[in-house]
């Protein structure tokens, strides 16, 4: 069974299952991170006292938040692009427009395989290391979980791109641009 894209395409069914639920994880975090934070502010007027490490976790949720949020947007076509081009072939030259879909998207994947590849040694170091945020007896937080989403965001990102390289060019040897939506 397969879920349709924005692009008019497919996916596996469990790939959009996993894109569906990382971004859902990735709301649920924006919500956890947003009680936090006025449980701050409150604990700072009212109190006195904040809550330690709310800086260190908010600069490490943005970038997690970010990668579990990244392959759902992109199956859902909420990417930043210009279809102006792209709009205009769609209707005179189908096929042109399939192909111009699939080299963006095979790009794409390949650029996401550079950064996967470059972030595996960090979140290995991380490991090694045992870096983390914050400060010695105040609050400490370990970044090899955020490195370690990184990396499942972008592999995750990346299998996406190539599966809708793969629909643009099926799509692109049938004729053009699927009529049913």
């Amino acid at each position: 069974m397969s879920a349709r894209n924005s692009y008019g395409g497919t996916l596996p069914y469990g790939l959009h299952r996993v894109t569906g639920v990382m971004n859902a994880l990735g709301t649920l975090w924006i919500l956890a991170l947003m009680v936090l934070i006025n449980a701050d502010v409150l604990g700072r007027n009212l109190l006195s006292a904040p809550v330690r490490g709310v800086p260190e976790l908010v600069a490490l949720s943005i970038v997690g938040i970010v990668f579990l949020q990244l392959a759902d947007t992109l199956r859902v076509g909420r990417f930043t692009r210009a279809d102006v081009l792209l709009d205009q072939l769609a209707a005179s030259s189908p096929r042109l427009h399939d192909a111009l879909h699939a080299t963006y998207h095979l790009i794409g994947a390949a650029l996401l395989g550079v950064i996967l590849w470059a972030s595996w040694r960090p979140l290995v170091e991380a490991v090694r290391i045992r870096e983390y945020v914050g400060a010695v007896g105040d609050f400490q937080a370990p970044v090899w979980p955020i490195r370690l989403i990184t990396l499942l965001g972008l592999a995750v990102t990346a299998l996406c791109y190539l599966m809708l390289a793969w629909a643009d060019l099926q799509r692109m040897r049938a004729g053009g641009p699927e009529t049913s939506k």
